[in-house]
């Protein structure tokens, strides 16, 4: 859980920066997010994976060599947490960016003719709003998160996706091993979404409710 943990915070902060530079940034700024979200959504995570973790390193260990310095070896936990959030950035992105474009426009004109600063106008109004708009999103992207790190076993990190594969082929018990491992899965999957629940309720609080079937 804690690559989850680390990869979904890293995740989030390459969001939130990607969701504004998409919307606020310059040309330059707008191009290079643009890319980095198409690049990494268009690309198998498997793939991705890979990459990050062998080509990469290879690449800055290579470069350090002809600059005369030593090779580096990183931590597989941070390795693992920052290929899992580089990922996941992308998709924040998105997520984030839709909601803020969902604030009403019309809000944000009548703060600025209040003469309310950027910084006020964020907190007060594109923030609030935002967070109601971005959380299922956002409850979406962990349990995608909590589960893309069983992909991690394909580079030989230890978590529970591989360490259920090595107990069910020493005591080849694999249904017992294997149908824990699903409700340990399970049991996270139900404790987020009661957790994000909460969490979107409180966002939503003051904001008029919708009826099923319509307004």
């Amino acid at each position: 859980m804690e690559i989850a943990f680390g990869a979904y915070a890293v995740g989030l902060a390459i969001g939130i920066c990607g969701a504004f530079g998409k919307l606020y940034g310059g040309e330059v700024t707008r191009d290079l997010f643009a890319l980095y979200t198409t690049v990494v959504r268009a690309v198998p995570e498997l793939v991705e994976i890979l990459f990050l973790y062998y080509a990469v390193p290879s690449i800055v260990n290579e470069i350090l060599l002809n600059a005369g310095f030593g090779r580096i070896a990183m931590p597989p936990l941070l390795v693992g947490t920052i290929v899992l959030g580089v990922v996941l950035g992308a998709y924040m992105t998105e997520v984030l960016r839709g909601a803020i474009l969902a604030v009403p426009h019309g809000q944000i004109e009548a703060a600025r003719a209040y003469g309310m600063s950027s910084l006020l106008l964020a907190r007060r109004i594109t923030f609030p709003q935002m967070m109601s708009n971005a959380i299922p999103g956002m409850a979406n992207l962990w349990l995608n998160c909590t589960k893309d790190t069983a992909l991690l076993a394909v580079i030989g990190f230890s978590e529970l996706t591989l360490n259920t594969k090595q107990a069910a082929g020493t005591t080849k018990a694999y249904f017992l091993f294997f149908v824990a491992a699903m409700v340990i899965y399970m049991c996270i999957s139900m404790i987020s979404g009661r957790f994000f629940a909460v969490l979107e309720r409180w966002a939503r609080r003051g904001q008029r409710k919708i009826e099923r079937g319509g307004i």
